[in-house]
């Protein structure tokens, strides 16, 4: 089964997307804070990650990067799911080596379809 890392700071949000993600059949592994998930991502290494922006500590822009430079998990597709909905945060979170970026709140359609794009299914 595929499994997908969320990277939130929201008990509330990591709840609704675990919710989503396990409904349609992904297994959900939750982080809450940038450093986390990087730790996360390098331990279960996921098929994909969610990644939250406004986090305290390390943000979702700085995770994404570190991520995607780290060759241990540069391999792993990250959808940046944020409520930052300016066209230059978009840009920037793609710069930062995000495969896709979603404005919260994310409709389960158009994240499971994200997903499933993301993955090449």
């Amino acid at each position: 089964m595929t499994s997908i890392l969320i990277v939130d700071d929201s008990p509330t949000e990591i709840h609704v997307l675990k919710t989503m993600l396990e409904k349609n059949g992904f297994i959900a592994i939750t982080a809450s804070s940038g450093e986390e998930g990087i730790a996360a991502a390098k331990a279960e290494k996921p098929d994909l990650i969610l990644m939250d922006v406004v986090m305290p500590g390390m943000n979702g822009f700085q995770a994404t990067r570190a991520l995607t430079r780290d060759p241990e998990t540069a391999e792993i597709p990250i959808i940046i799911v944020t409520t930052k909905d300016q066209e230059t945060d978009r840009v920037w979170g793609l710069r930062q080596g995000a495969k896709d970026y979603i404005t919260k709140p994310a409709g389960e359609k158009d994240l499971v379809s994200k997903i499933n794009q993301s993955l090449g299914s």
